[in-house]
């Protein structure tokens, strides 16, 4: 099997597999519990935390854990939106965004609030003046991702963060789970308010997840319950997650520091090859680990089963919208023609991918292509 589909979720690493087992069988407890069990569970979840919150260079109370990306995006954005609505309704983003990111701000549209979505260059890349100049006095969000989903485009986060930086009232939010550990990214130094990671995208589990919140900052919580994650995010902590995400981001991380030319190499391949017979639409300066490319004739979704019967996986383009209509909002949004917006197809890689498997797909990419054109 040859899986080029990383960017929708990767394969659970033993190691994590290990973990999750080990505190799911050991420590059920509910942390919240005043009992032995329940107060050894909450010094592990805390005991956690400071580990994860070590290795993004963060305070442990401004790690939030969550279920995942969507859940992150949306208290993030939801959560600004409500507790500073007295500050102002203006919120500003960009026409290439997660649809959980995208949507939430639809939503928040149909409840009074305005949104400025700045536009993007060909290669999917916002620039930094364009949403400088959009700021008002009654702006409090700004909310980019680092990684482009489908196309792999890294924005100028730090360029971004410094502008917002200028305006104390003003938060600025980065959906960063594309990015972790593929792309240089520091928290602090990028002046980032809040910030979105998800465990099944590094190796970890589904359901796992973290946001960033700097410390100071107040949200307006989605979940009201028991007051849990510091009354943000109420409900029983998964505790075994939260173990298998501090697990997958420590590997991931290594895997960086060990592989990361080695990725670089297999997506410069990867990209040389294609460019012969398809149309590449990622920028060549854009993150190791996405591939997009359009087969102009062909359905991307015929592509896509012609591949898995030869047991190769790559998709179409998001795994949240894949199954909507063909046409990919993030490459319409860089001005492409029809023809390459609906026939896009997204190859996504991992630290655990080969040169090997690279050379494999190529030759049955071309062959499945003259298969299905004749």
């Amino acid at each position: 099997m040859i899986y080029f589909d990383n960017s929708a979720t990767t394969q659970p690493h033993p190691e994590v597999l290990q973990s999750y087992q080990q505190a799911a069988t050991r420590y059920f407890a509910n942390p919240s519990s005043v009992h032995q069990l329940g107060l050894e569970a909450e010094k592990l979840m805390e005991k956690t935390r400071e580990s994860i919150s070590d290795r993004l260079d963060v305070l442990p109370e401004e790690v939030v854990y969550t279920s995942g990306g969507t859940e992150a995006n949306n208290i993030a954005v939801k959560g600004t939106a409500f507790q500073y609505r007295n500050r102002g309704k203006h919120l500003i983003t960009t026409k290439v965004e997660h649809p959980s990111v995208m949507e939430a701000f639809k939503a928040l549209e149909q409840m009074g609030f305005e949104v400025t979505y700045v536009k993007v260059d060909h290669t999917g890349r916002v620039n930094p003046e364009e949403i400088k100049k959009v700021i008002r006095k009654d702006t409090i969000l700004i909310s980019v991702m680092s990684v482009n989903n489908e196309i792999g485009t890294v924005q100028p986060i730090e360029e971004i963060g410094e502008i917002a930086s200028h305006y104390p009232k003003l938060l600025f939010h980065v959906d960063h789970v594309q990015g972790v550990a593929k792309i240089p990214f520091s928290i602090r130094d990028f002046k980032v308010d809040l910030c979105t990671m998800s465990g099944h995208k590094i190796h970890g589990l589904k359901g796992t997840g973290l946001l960033y919140v700097r410390k100071g900052i107040r949200l307006f919580p989605l979940f009201h319950g028991g007051g849990h994650e510091g009354n943000l995010r109420s409900g029983t902590e998964n505790l075994p997650g939260m173990v298998a995400f501090a697990k997958a981001l420590r590997l991931v991380q290594e895997e960086k520091k060990d592989s990361h030319h080695h990725l670089m190499g297999i997506r410069n391949y990867l990209r040389k090859e294609l460019s012969h017979f398809v149309k590449v639409n990622s920028p060549e300066n854009g993150s190791p680990h996405i591939l997009n490319i359009s087969i102009p004739g062909l359905k991307p979704e015929v592509v896509v089963h012609a591949l898995a019967e030869r047991d190769i996986y790559i998709s179409t383009k998001s795994a949240c919208s894949s199954k909507e209509p063909d046409v990919s909002t993030v490459l319409a949004a860089c001005g492409l023609d029809p023809e390459i917006t609906t026939s896009a197809l997204r190859i996504s890689l991992s630290y655990r991918n080969s040169m090997g498997e690279a050379e494999v797909f190529i030759k049955q990419l071309e062959e499945v292509i003259r298969y299905l054109k004749r």
